[in-house]
Formats: C-alpha cells, sequence, structure tokens
C-alpha cells in the first residue's frame, strides 16, 4: 500500500478495504495491518481482488472520494464516486482544453518533451552500460541531436510544429536502435519502424510492447478520472484513446522500448518465440506471448524513485501517478503537467 498526492493505493491482491468511524480499514486475513483517515484521502485506487465493503463504498461516494477498482494486473474494472469530486467538472475542462489548440499544445509540449529526454536517456544508458560494444555507432550523436531539440519543442506554438519536431526526434532515435541491440543480430535485427503488420521480431515486440502500455494508461486514466478518448496531441478519432496515446509517449523509451531491450540483450526470448507469416508479418506465437506478458509483469514490480514525486514506487504505478500529474494539471491544481523523466 502506498499513499501518493493524497490517493491511496492498494498494490497487494489480498487486501480488503473496511470502514470503521472514519478511517479505511486494510485488512489481510481478517487481520488489521493498516489504518487510514479518510479525511486525508481524495482517492482510492484498489488493485486487490478481495474488494472493499459497501460501507467503504458508500461512505466514499458520500465524501466525495473516488474509489476504483482494478485488476491486480492493471486492468481497469470500475470506480464510484460522489457529487462533490466526480468526473465532470474535470471532464468539461478537458474538454475545454482539447478544443482549444493553443492549450492543447502547451500540455502536448511537455509530454513531447519527457519522451525526447526519456529517448536520449535510453540510448545514454546504453552508451554507458556497453561502452565497449557500441563504440563509433553513433549513439552520442544521435543523443546529442534529440536533446538540441528540447528547446525546440519548449518553442513550438502549435501542434503540427510539434509533431514536426517529434517526428525529426523519432528519426533520430529508431536511427540507432539496432546498434542497441546487442546479442543474435541474425534474428533480432531493427532496419525500420513496420506496424501494420510488424515485419520482423524486434518491432512485433514493440508493437506488442506499446499495445500493453497504452492498455495500462488508458486503465490509469479511467481510474482518476479523464476521459481516455479525448487527447491533446492525439486528435479525436472513434474508437482511439487517443489520451492515453498522448500519456504514453513519454513512457515509451524507458518503459517499452528498454523493456524490448533487455529481452533481447538478456537472451529472454527466442528466435523459435515468433512466427513467421506468408505475409510477411512477424507475431508472437502463444509461447512467447506467455513469456512477454510474464516478463512485463515482473518488471512493472520492480521499483525505482519517481523523480517528480521523490517517492518510491513501482514501475507499474508510473501510469496511475502521471494519470493523477495529469488530472491535477487539468483541474488548475498544478501551473503544469510534470512529465515523468527517467534518470
Amino acid at each position: 500500500m502506498k499513499q501518493l498526492l493524497n490517493t491511496l493505493f492498494v498494490t497487494s491482491e489480498d487486501i480488503y478495504l473496511s470502514l470503521e468511524g472514519e478511517n479505511v480499514l486494510a485488512s489481510r486475513d481478517k487481520t488489521v495491518i493498516a489504518r487510514y483517515p479518510l479525511h486525508t484521502l481524495q482517492a482510492i485506487v484498489s488493485f486487490s481482488y478481495a474488494g472493499a465493503s459497501p460501507a467503504l463504498m458508500g461512505k466514499c461516494a458520500e465524501a466525495g472520494i473516488g474509489l476504483a477498482f482494478c485488476s491486480p494486473h492493471g486492468r481497469f474494472l470500475a470506480r464510484i464516486c460522489g457529487e462533490s469530486s466526480g468526473n465532470v467538472l474535470l471532464r468539461r475542462e478537458q474538454y475545454r482544453i482539447a478544443d482549444d489548440p493553443a492549450r492543447s499544445c502547451e500540455i502536448a509540449r511537455t509530454m513531447i518533451f519527457g519522451k525526447l529526454c526519456n529517448g536520449a536517456a535510453s540510448i545514454q544508458r546504453t552508451l554507458r552500460d556497453h561502452a565497449p560494444r557500441v563504440a563509433d555507432c553513433g549513439l552520442e550523436n544521435a543523443a546529442a541531436n534529440i536533446r538540441d531539440m528540447l528547446p525546440q519543442v519548449l518553442a513550438a506554438a502549435d501542434l503540427d510544429t510539434l509533431r514536426g519536431i517529434e517526428g525529426a526526434a523519432a528519426t533520430a532515435y529508431f536511427g540507432v536502435f539496432d546498434h542497441m541491440l546487442l546479442n543474435r543480430k541474425e534474428a533480432f535485427f531493427f532496419h525500420g519502424r513496420s506496424r501494420r503488420p510488424p515485419l520482423d521480431r524486434v518491432n512485433a515486440m514493440l508493437s506488442f510492447a506499446y499495445s500493453l502500455l497504452a492498455h495500462d494508461c488508458a486503465s490509469a486514466l479511467e481510474s482518476v478520472g479523464p476521459d481516455s478518448y479525448v487527447g491533446f496531441l492525439h486528435r479525436d478519432r472513434p474508437g482511439r484513446q487517443s489520451l492515453a496515446l498522448d500519456l504514453m509517449e513519454e513512457l515509451r523509451p524507458c518503459m517499452a522500448d528498454r523493456f524490448v531491450l533487455t529481452l533481447v540483450n538478456n537472451r529472454m526470448l527466442r528466435p523459435e518465440d515468433f512466427q513467421m507469416q506468408d505475409s510477411g508479418a512477424v507475431l508472437l506465437s502463444d509461447d512467447g506471448r506467455r513469456k512477454f506478458l510474464k516478463t512485463w509483469q515482473e518488471r512493472k514490480r520492480d521499483t525505482l524513485t519517481h523523480p517528480y514525486l521523490g517517492e518510491k514506487l513501482s514501475w507499474g504505478m508510473i501510469p496511475y501517478v502521471q494519470a493523477l500529474l495529469l488530472a491535477r494539471c487539468l483541474r488548475g491544481d498544478l501551473d503544469g503537467y510534470p512529465p515523468f523523466l527517467w534518470k
């Protein structure tokens, strides 16, 4: 259990929440292990299958405390929210910002700033960890080029300009991605991004990782309150969770790309874990997908110190914390959205 930004996160799947007076009780096997005064909380997000008592749910609704339930793997299940702190005002402000290109650009700029910082940091991590093997591969120049674009991102006056800068940075980043793949290059290589369908094993893993990350970001947004379908950088499209795609931009290099690099460089997946289709598409096999998902969930349990909050938490909590910070920005509680900057 962790309390961040006046939000109680219940991360153990066997914790049952109940009400005692003006306190939330957290119990395991009918033994109370923690209690939290309700007046200190704005929201509760539970990743436990054990659930919560009807009395607590009613009290949260009455007191205006948001109560969200997710599966232990992070899939959004349901949310209870009271009249005073429901989603209506938050979402109305979100829609106003989405309808204003200048205000949308303000938030999108910080997200892309985070993406470029984390992309450069990912390249720098490879340089630091494998210096002899990647010498003279252009990694330093790519990282420097991306960092040189950061002032341009902050100065971008419209979304089209911002997308152009992001595209140039993506070209520099993926231009050296193959050099960060250090094992079994005959099977695990990267000659460019291919999506629908992925045309090699690395693209198949990237696409799957991005899908999982987008799902986690959408669940985080639904738990906190914003409408995951209305974005700022990604504009409205039927059936697309545009705000989840916005939120995941800064997390792609550090959560998805680094994960794929780890799978390849640590030999955690084999060439046989992929299926080669007659059409040229390359997909994970059932066994490969199981390995991928198992390792993804294990990775989400690894811990780090959040660079903005200074709190220690798991990687799996990062989308939820960033969704909370975004919601606070939309409400006007923060002057701007603080992106996740990986170190």
